[in-house]
């Protein structure tokens, strides 16, 4: 992908169109496809759990980074969603979700997986495009979006892993990051990734909206 400095491979079934001279990315997400383990089940991986939406994920540079993109989302059903994704494993990972709200309003959602997944509504937007960014701090990661791609709003700051580490399993953070679409209750959406973005700097401020 231009501009980035990593490879990104595609999930089982997943049908991504890369588009290397307009720089974007484009997905139908599956019918009936999400990324979640319901916290008010019994937090094993059965048929409350869906980890089956399609993916687009790779192993960035170790250090800080910015990885942002604008999502355009088709949205036809609640749920469905354009999302940044982080992936350490299937009960470690993070979503940044462009989503369609029970109310049919278009929303910046943010879930994270610690064995099971939380849930966060941010705001509501007008229209089906918005910009979403996940940064990497140290052993951190915090989650803006923006209306306009130059003023951010900070959605969240938290880590993946164990709270007295950045290490998963293998002793490495095996954190990867990309782009995912999600059709939980419907029979699947068109989401678009393009104005993508990486940079291998330190974000300065959380709060200043920069």
């Amino acid at each position: 992908m231009p501009g980035v400095p990593f490879p990104f491979a595609p999930s089982e079934g997943g049908s991504w169109q890369v588009d290397e001279q307009a720089g974007s990315v484009t997905v139908t997400a599956a019918p009936h496809s999400d990324i979640f383990v319901d916290p008010g089940g019994d937090g094993t991986l059965n048929a409350e759990s869906m980890l089956n939406a399609a993916t687009l994920l790779g192993v960035p540079p170790e250090g800080d980074f910015q990885l942002s993109a604008r999502v355009t989302v088709d949205f036809a059903a609640t749920y469905d969603a354009g999302v940044l994704l982080l992936w350490a494993d299937e009960r470690h990972w993070g979503k940044l979700c462009f989503e369609y709200s029970p109310a049919g309003e278009p929303m910046i959602v943010s879930v994270v997986c610690r064995g099971v997944a939380d849930d966060a509504n941010a705001f509501v937007v007008s229209g089906r495009t918005v910009w979403l960014r996940v940064s990497r701090i140290d052993r951190a990661y915090a989650y803006h979006a923006s209306l306009d791609d130059k003023t951010w709003q900070m959605i969240r700051f938290f880590v993946l892993g164990d709270v007295r580490s950045d290490v998963i399993g293998d002793g490495t953070t095996g954190d990867r990051i990309g782009f995912e679409a999600q059709s939980p209750t419907g029979e699947g959406c068109r989401v678009t990734f393009d104005e993508i973005q990486f940079a291998s700097a330190r974000l300065a401020d959380l709060r200043d909206g920069s």
